[in-house]
């Protein structure tokens, strides 16, 4: 995918770190859940996407309670005001001043009380994700279902991700589901167009 840039001078650009988001990256992540820590803590989903080590990422992670609000309950398919942990994070290339996406994640509270480590930002980051979180708590990821669009950037978006003039935002909707058919984890992802390549390969029972 093309190089983006960040200015670091009025007449100096350097290359900025692409990200190639796959979605087999959801198997990737079941694979490692029940691994043991020492594979878990190895490697994350950035690193598999950016080819960067962990040595070389700077991430944040904030949570915080917050009441369902009715869309995000309707999704979930719990009642309106349901406690829901928001967990809001931030990883970006130590060299760098942007983050690779803006993300924010949705559990119901209830969901994942039975292991209090769940609701502790300190624990950020946590090796295996959050399918490994889940499956603390007994749950099992079952399929993933992703909406994808587009749009031009919000004044505050523009500064977080330091995007160039002219460059749109990709927005992922991902709700992960369990094997009885709950909506378990929902995360709004925004990313930025001009270093971000989506692929998805797809394939075919054989005849």
């Amino acid at each position: 995918m093309p190089k983006a840039y960040e200015v670091i001078a009025d007449d100096l650009r350097r290359p900025r770190t692409p990200m190639v988001r796959d979605n087999h990256r959801h198997q990737w992540e079941k694979d490692r859940a029940r691994r043991p820590l020492a594979t878990r803590a190895a490697t994350g989903a950035t690193e598999h996407e950016t080819g960067l080590e962990p040595r070389d990422l700077v991430f944040h992670a904030r949570y915080r309670e917050v009441a369902a609000p009715p869309e995000l309950a309707a999704r979930f398919r719990v009642p309106d005001g349901t406690p829901l942990l928001e967990r809001t994070y931030r990883t970006r290339c130590s060299t760098e001043s942007a983050p690779f996406s803006l993300v924010t994640s949705y559990l119901v509270r209830y969901m994942i009380a039975a292991n209090p480590e769940l609701l502790d930002d300190s624990r950020e980051p946590w090796p295996g994700g959050t399918q490994n979180q889940l499956y603390t708590v007994g749950i099992e990821v079952d399929r993933v279902e992703e909406r994808i669009t587009a749009r031009p950037p919000t004044p505050e978006e523009t500064r977080e991700l330091d995007l160039p003039p002219g460059a749109s935002v990709i927005l992922l909707r991902k709700t992960s589901y369990d094997i009885t058919d709950r909506a378990v984890e929902i995360c709004e992802v925004t990313l930025p167009g001009d270093r971000t390549e989506l692929l998805f390969t797809t394939s075919l029972e054989r005849w």
